[in-house]
């Protein structure tokens, strides 16, 4: 069993930034996928960011590339999620997740995800 928690939530004017950390335990990851993903205002959750956890490998929602890095510490078993150049359209609860066996391949579908966050509410005013 694994156990995420997600903080760094906030508010924040356009154009600023947000650091999330998600801190794992119960379990020491190996060779799985972890990411971040969100669920706007009245829409579906979709992928943000995800990071093979032994590789370090990284890959992002167009929407977010060259705006958002997704890093882990392995040392602390957190993942970070550094949000620069925030927009309105960011405005999201923002969830980490793991996927104990994770493939490449499958690194950007939330139903792949066995373990969730309760998420953290990040909102970007205009």
């Amino acid at each position: 069993q694994v156990q995420l928690v997600e903080s760094g939530g906030g508010l924040v004017q356009a154009g600023g930034s947000l650091a999330l950390a998600c801190v794992a335990s119960g379990r020491t990851f190996t060779n799985v996928n972890v990411g971040w993903f969100r669920q706007p205002p009245g829409k579906g959750r979709e992928f943000v960011a995800g990071i093979r956890w032994q590789g370090g490998s990284t890959h992002y929602a167009d929407s977010v590339k060259g705006r958002f890095t997704i890093s882990r510490d392995k040392s602390k078993n957190t993942l970070y999620l550094q949000m620069n150049s925030l927009k309105p359209e960011d405005t999201a609860v923002y969830y980490c997740a793991a996927d104990p066996g994770g493939i490449l391949s499958s690194m950007r579908v939330p139903e792949q995800y066995v373990y969730w966050g309760k998420g953290t509410q990040v909102t970007v005013s205009s």
